[in-house]
């Protein structure tokens, strides 16, 4: 994702974790994430940040690589699809697809500056890549569709903010107002990061407290909250990727203030950067059909979870 803010702020990175207590971990959902700060405060990854994207055109995706070094094994399966009972009937989930392929074609379109309540900021970007060319707005389609599929199974009614079928955008603020509109029980806005090599984990991203123009997420900060720790909890568990080693200290969450597609949603929202294309074992994971179906997986869990409260 090329959405960088006051958020991010760099630390020291503290020695690996042993990945045994990865599992242990995951086993507290959605307390999950608790447990790991626990690790964390015993000696695990801790932050340290560089942020920063790449504009590049698109390119095919290495689908087939397997993860040759990574946190998990693309071998075993992923973990118990929740039964599909249609127990979500009724229920509306926006997913936002981050970026649009396209984007890098329409650069003037794109970097208008929409109103986001706090401030003005740019209507959409490209998004990020992985070093070989496999782009960021690929990854989040491809996980938007697996998702779709995993959560109409539950009987719930999916929409997105764009399927690749638009020139361009939509725009930070349409996308807010197509969950808004759709009067979403949840939205979650599929992102990967674009930090620097060593920089590796998953984090969501929560909205903060925002009552600007018209921003007012009040309502919607504790809903999200909730949303998200679920989010972190299950793609912990059913990937077993770690929470970020650069932001969030070993949570897995951080609070913004700056996105436009969290401050003026109406409707519980959180974004997922499922981890960072700029780091090699973190991209192995990303280009993996195998790794994206349990990413599509652990954040379907987790709003299944969240819709059935």
């Amino acid at each position: 994702m090329s959405y960088v803010g006051p958020d991010f702020d760099p630390s020291q990175p503290r020695r690996r974790r042993p990945r045994a207590l990865t599992v242990a971990a995951a086993a507290l959902v959605p307390g999950a994430l608790l447990g790991w700060v626990v690790y964390e405060a015993m000696g695990g990854p801790g932050d340290g940040r560089g942020s920063g994207t790449a504009a590049v055109a698109p390119s095919s995706a290495p689908s087939s690589t397997e993860p040759t070094t990574s946190s998990t094994n693309d071998d075993k399966p992923p973990g118990p699809t929740p039964t599909a009972d249609g127990s979500l009937k009724g229920k509306v989930v926006v997913i936002d697809p981050g970026h649009n392929p396209n984007n890098f074609q329409h650069t003037s379109e794109i970097n208008r500056k929409v109103n986001i309540g706090t401030n003005w900021k740019e209507c959409d970007t490209t998004g990020t890549s992985t070093n070989d060319g496999y782009t960021e707005a690929e990854f989040t389609l491809d996980v938007a569709h697996r998702m779709r599929t995993l959560l109409e199974k539950q009987g719930a009614t999916v929409k997105f903010t764009q399927d690749g079928d638009r020139p361009w955008g939509p725009c930070v603020d349409e996308r807010a107002e197509i969950g808004n509109k759709a009067h979403a029980d949840a939205v979650v806005s599929v992102h990967a990061d674009g930090a620097g090599d060593g920089q590796r984990g998953f984090h969501v991203i929560l909205p903060g407290e925002v009552d600007a123009g018209a921003a007012n997420t009040g309502p919607i900060v504790a809903p999200s909250r909730d949303l998200g720790e679920r989010v972190a909890g299950s793609f912990l568990r059913v990937t077993g990727s770690a929470p970020s080693n650069y932001l969030g200290d070993g949570t897995g969450l951080v609070t913004r203030k700056d996105l436009g597609g969290l401050n003026l949603s109406t409707v519980p929202k959180v974004f997922i950067e499922c981890g960072n294309m700029r780091d090699t074992k973190d991209a192995a994971q990303l280009t993996s059909d195998a790794w994206r179906q349990k990413a599509a997986q652990g954040i379907s869990e987790g709003i299944v979870s969240f819709l059935r409260g």
